[in-house]
């Protein structure tokens, strides 16, 4: 049986020519690991609001993103992603993050495949493992893309409202279909 997907979100996967909107760019060759939301959990709640940070959550979901997003998440939708991807990654580069966790709806489809784009990115541009520049100190920096297990339904299962932004039960409460715009 197939999953129940809404006209709106139909329209929204799909180019005016019947195609896929991930079908313009290449397909991701790289596989990021997945991360699980009490692991998620822990970097939020280990985080010292005096030192950089050196992680970034990325929501790739677009108009689907009501109900809240997980706190200090950057909403950089899936279909506009693959062109940004340098300006992230020069971005991370120069503040120091050395780990990108994405998610979406279910982290089946758009925040899995822009955490192997990115991930591809950096393996072009680097020797494989994303230290392709150097610290103040002179050793290799790593930058890790990962893929949050669940994605934001999965965080709102196991966490409810807790470290959201625009958390609203109300639409948490009804199960909804799982997402068409791999």
């Amino acid at each position: 049986m197939g999953v129940h997907v809404h006209e709106h979100c139909l329209k929204m996967a799909r180019r005016e020519d019947g195609t896929p909107w991930w079908s313009a760019f290449p397909e991701p060759i790289s596989s990021p690991v997945k991360i699980a939301s009490s692991e998620v959990a822990q970097l939020l709640q280990g985080r010292d609001e005096l030192k950089p940070h050196e992680f970034l959550l990325i929501d790739t979901r677009r108009t689907d993103c009501i109900g809240g997003t997980i706190q200090g998440s950057l909403n950089l939708p899936a279909h506009s992603f693959y062109l940004m991807r340098v300006m992230l990654y020069d971005l991370c580069k120069q503040a120091g993050i050395k780990r990108i966790i994405f998610y979406c709806g279910s982290s089946n489809g758009r925040g899995p495949r822009c955490a192997a784009w990115m991930q591809d990115y950096i393996n072009s541009v680097s020797d494989g493992s994303g230290s392709d520049y150097e610290s103040d100190t002179g050793c290799s920096a790593e930058m890790t893309m990962q893929v949050m297990a669940g994605g934001i339904r999965g965080w709102v299962k196991a966490h409810g409202g807790d470290m959201m932004e625009g958390y609203d039960e109300k639409i948490w409460q009804d199960p909804k279909p799982d997402e068409e715009t791999r």
